[in-house]
């Protein structure tokens, strides 16, 4: 098991007020981050019947608990879980005694920003964190004990999925494809959940966008080609999926990213592990077909380098202080810009070779721009020559940089 680190919502934490609530979907590591992270006086879990579990799981009715909160509250720490389960009477209770130190925790975003919405009682008592996928600085962090660099970064790809860092053992490519073929319903349930506890119903339109952006269809009008190609909506419309991609973006399913110089945005999987289920879903049928292993390796193995690609511009973001943009022609790899300059221009390229020719193109495609511009290979000592005006960075110098940071 890996144990990740978590930084930078540990530093949010402590930076915040005494009342904070940190929302997110279910299995991003909310709980056992306060459990082992954070120091309390009492810890309640609130079921979905209302009935109460404190630290030592002992069972309580609402009334007891609801007693005893108030006395504890006065001159404890406190940490309430599965929060927004709670009676109105209790947020009510909240807004009329602002005391004490409260963390509270819950599994669903989009009820948590109705609640701490206009007009409702909790708002402007809370600090509010967003716990989605680890950050890739504090996953390198926790992984640099490993001996094989290049496996630091490739298990750093996948494990800022918390469900994927418990039974963790390297190689990461056959720890993604055996939890792949023996959890085949996990991820389902967990979205399912996402959608009962925002009080919608998964429908095939959602699950139809996520597995479409899987398969690449990462624009508007790709995404609503696909879904009137399989009868999903009525009319081939971009403007009638807007409403969908907002709430799976709300939700933290998918990421959007705006494309440079343009007024259009394409949309990626926030999480490569769900990435990689709808991509063998849509080809393969896997949750209900028998698939052997090997082609799921295969399918981990294919999709792998763009994993690494968006891994690293989403870490040379964080580094330098850049947004992530999109640049499609040419395709880039990594596109970094500070306010509407771009800053930073890159390729990835995540093998152990690479030819004359591939060089050249590469050489072309950066040298259009007027920024830094990087190559990112797994070991600089497959470049036999330098390259013009391109600096090329490797495994040892990202992890030298991630690693002074902290």
């Amino acid at each position: 098991m890996v144990i990740i680190n978590r930084k930078k919502e540990l530093g949010l934490l402590k930076k915040l007020g005494d009342w904070v609530y940190i929302c997110g979907r279910r299995k991003t590591g909310k709980t056992f981050f306060i459990k082992n992270f954070v120091n309390y006086d009492e810890y309640f879990f609130i079921a979905r019947d209302k009935t109460v579990l404190d630290k030592n799981e002992r069972k309580l009715a609402y009334e007891t608990f609801f007693e005893l909160f108030k006395e504890l509250i006065k001159n404890k720490k406190i940490v309430i879980d599965e929060f927004h389960r709670l009676p109105k009477e209790f947020f009510d209770y909240l807004h009329a005694t602002k005391k004490g130190k409260l963390i509270a925790i819950s599994s669903t975003l989009w009820l948590s920003k109705k609640l701490l919405g206009k007009g409702e009682p909790l708002l402007n008592l809370f600090s509010l964190i967003v716990f989605g996928l680890a950050d890739e600085r504090d996953v390198i962090n926790s992984l640099k004990h490993l001996k094989n660099i290049k496996e630091i970064i490739e298990a750093s790809v996948y494990l800022r999925e918390p469900i994927l860092a418990f039974n963790y053992k390297p190689p990461i490519t056959q720890h993604i494809t055996t939890f792949l073929y023996t959890n085949k319903l996990t991820i389902r349930e967990i979205i399912g959940e996402i959608f009962s506890e925002e009080e919608r119903q998964i429908s095939l339109v959602y699950e139809g966008i996520l597995r479409a952006v899987a398969s690449g269809k990462i624009t508007t009008t790709e995404i609503s080609s696909y879904l009137f190609s399989r009868k999903l909506i009525k009319k081939d419309n971009p403007g009638l999926i807007q409403r969908y991609l907002d709430v799976l973006v709300k939700i933290g399913l998918l990421k959007k990213i705006q494309v440079w110089q343009k007024k259009k945005f394409v949309y990626k999987h926030i999480s490569p592990l769900f990435d990689l289920h709808f991509y063998l879903d849509e080809k393969y049928s896997y949750v209900e077909n028998d698939i052997p292993e090997r082609f799921i390796q295969a399918v981990v193995n294919e999709k792998l380098p763009m994993h690494v690609e968006d891994f690293f511009s989403s870490l040379l973001s964080k580094i330098y202080g850049l947004k992530q943009v999109k640049i499609e022609d040419p395709e880039i790899d990594i596109s970094l810009l500070k306010f509407k300059k771009l800053r930073l221009v890159g390729e990835v390229k995540w093998k152990g070779k690479i030819n004359k020719a591939e060089l050249k193109i590469i050489e072309s495609k950066l040298n259009k721009f007027t920024c830094r511009k990087i190559l990112v290979v797994p070991d600089k000592r497959i470049i036999k020559r330098k390259l013009k005006n391109i600096d090329v960075l490797d495994i040892k110098e990202v992890l030298k940089e991630v690693l002074k940071l902290g």
